[in-house]
């Protein structure tokens, strides 16, 4: 982000310069650039400030994806099946 900032400081310093000198033209494209650099600047800032919450992952719900069920039997050996 510090470069995107440094960009817009110039960007700010060239649009000065161009409405110093009369450049009409320059002066609308700079505004136009300026502006987009701003919006992305605080798009960066509110997407760095954002928490996303994944919440914890359910092993019933992957299992059943993988088509692996489970069964409450003692015997281990019969308890893990490959369903389909």
């Amino acid at each position: 982000m510090p470069r995107l900032e440094e960009i817009h400081a110039n960007l700010v310093d060239r649009l000065e310069e161009a409405k110093q000198q009369g450049r009409l033209g320059e002066v609308t494209a700079i505004e136009t650039t300026l502006a987009a650099a701003a919006q992305k600047i605080e798009a960066m800032r509110t997407a760095r400030s954002a928490t996303i919450h994944l919440g914890m992952p359910d092993i019933r719900l992957a299992t059943a994806r993988a088509g692996i069920g489970w069964c409450r039997d003692r015997n281990r050996s019969r308890c893990l099946t490959v369903v389909g």
